[in-house]
């Protein structure tokens, strides 16, 4: 009687266990979708509501100075300067519109810039990544300003690893974590994980998302074979219904469908859309989009 009840017990606290990692993995389970559009013209409001908990602001980049721009990519928006000599430049309607994608009705945990790598290799040689050098200042005062998580990094051209690795460090000590955009070159993907997250493990890894394209020109990319190469989870981004290049926009339900796929094959971290402007120009919907990642990834 007492070893069945010694039994019983043993499996129950196994099970709790064992439920307490699926519902942890879940309540992490990422959402993301990448903002193309101008912040300040988008719909903030479905963006906060729609089932995204992360939003990656793209075409954000440096100057060779060390300046920080914020290219809006939008008809009748115009570029901004946002971060100067140490200081905030961009002007409180940005800061506030950014800042407002975690405050109130919200499910948006963590907002990110994306930017290319131009001119990183040059700073970080000259004058390096130090505490005093404008580039660190400048991104100081931008994370202060926007209430910036991460850096997301799109470098489809340089390739170069050690200066990646330099500013990823650097951006670290500013209190950012580091991500990355992949879509093809795993070999460089691979050794900046690698050094960038060395000595680290989870949940303080510097380098702690990778959101996998896996459209145009990474179409025929295996989320499962990118994990088993990088060592961690990726995060599969689809293109939605678009007239840029129709032929790689899916529908909401095609999205379901790979999500569902790719999670099945090989569990993923979560899943994610490049982009709003589409969304907003092709007249889609957030929340068809957005429950699809609810529904795969809760």
């Amino acid at each position: 009687m007492k070893f069945q009840e010694l039994t019983r017990a043993l499996v129950l606290g196994f099970f709790i266990q064992c439920v307490s990692v699926v519902v942890g993995a879940n309540a992490a389970s990422i959402r993301a979708i990448y903002l193309f559009k101008d912040v300040l013209k988008s719909n903030t409001t479905a963006l906060k509501t729609s089932g995204f908990n992360s939003v990656i602001i793209f075409g954000v980049g440096i100057l060779a100075n060390g300046d920080i721009m914020y290219y809006s990519n939008t008809p009748g928006s115009t570029d901004a300067l946002v971060a100067s000599n140490g200081s905030y430049v961009g002007g409180d309607a940005l800061s506030d519109k950014v800042r407002s994608f975690k405050t109130g009705d919200t499910g948006i945990n963590r907002v990110e810039i994306s930017m290319n790598a131009q001119h990183v290799a040059d700073l970080m040689r000259t004058p390096g990544p130090g505490p005093s050098t404008p580039l660190y200042r400048n991104f100081e005062a931008l994370k202060a300003a926007w209430g910036l998580d991460a850096v997301n990094n799109d470098d489809e051209s340089i390739y170069d690893v050690s200066s990646t690795v330099a500013f990823a460090k650097m951006l670290g000590a500013v209190g950012l974590k580091y991500t990355t955009a992949p879509y093809t070159n795993t070999r460089f993907w691979t050794s900046i994980t690698t050094q960038i997250n060395s000595g680290l493990s989870e949940p303080d890894l510097l380098l702690d998302r990778v959101y996998l394209q896996c459209y145009d020109g990474g179409a025929g990319n295996d989320p499962g074979s990118w994990q088993s190469t990088l060592g961690m989870k990726v995060v599969p981004l689809v293109w939605v219904t678009n007239d840029s290049k129709p032929s790689q926009g899916i529908t909401a339900a095609q999205a379901k469908s790979r999500f569902q796929s790719w999670n099945s094959l090989s569990p993923v971290a979560g899943g994610g859309y490049w982009n709003d402007y589409d969304i907003e120009k092709m007249g889609l919907s957030y929340t068809a989009y957005g429950d699809v990642l609810k529904s795969v990834f809760p």
